[in-house]
């Protein structure tokens, strides 16, 4: 599949720093970067609060990744499933788990508290959300009140990146062929 708004040159000096930026961390220009370019102010807003959501600290960067993840493989979005795989690698997280992020219901690799941040990514996701009283309360348990808001709104970033990025067409990049372990496929009938 081709995106649906076709891909546009970076140019100008911005145009080149988001090509170096984007070459820097994947190693080519991300197809959303090319896709958004239509419309700057987005993408750039878009691209600053991406840099601001990897800044927070409150919880560990693994349940993070997990959680993004997670959302990929219920909305559909191969491009932020491939990235955040290819991320779990360069966060030097076993890819033995990692791969498992797209089944992870039949996987038995997941700490509960992985089980719990994944199964809240995808309570999130559903539309209407089916988040619980008693997944919510485990969480704010485990992560304290600050964990609980940082994971929150993660997932809220990640439900919008992935669910830009299906509607717009974009598509795997392969980033995670350089990953050792394979990705594990996702479930069928996953997506919303």
């Amino acid at each position: 599949m081709t995106p649906r708004v076709p891909k546009k040159e970076l140019t100008g000096v911005t145009g080149a720093v988001v090509k170096l930026v984007s070459r820097r961390m994947f190693g080519q220009v991300a197809e959303p970067a090319e896709v958004g370019w239509h419309h700057r102010k987005v993408l750039l807003a878009s691209m600053g609060f991406g840099r601001k959501v990897q800044s927070w600290d409150a919880v560990e960067a693994g349940l993070k990744t997990y959680a993004h993840m997670a959302v990929a493989a219920k909305v559909g979005c191969s491009w932020c499933l491939d990235l955040g795989y290819f991320q779990a690698q360069n966060e030097h997280l076993d890819l033995a788990v990692a791969s498992q992020v797209p089944r992870w219901r039949e996987a038995d690799v997941f700490t509960p508290l992985e089980r719990d941040v994944l199964e809240y990514a995808e309570a999130m996701t559903d539309t209407p959300p089916t988040v619980t009283d008693a997944l919510a309360a485990r969480l704010l348990d485990a992560l304290g009140p600050a964990g609980m808001t940082e994971l929150t709104a993660v997932i809220g970033y990640a439900n919008l990146t992935t669910r830009s990025n299906v509607a717009m067409g974009v598509e795997s990049q392969g980033f995670s062929a350089s990953c050792a372990v394979p990705l594990a496929p996702a479930r069928t009938g996953s997506a919303t």
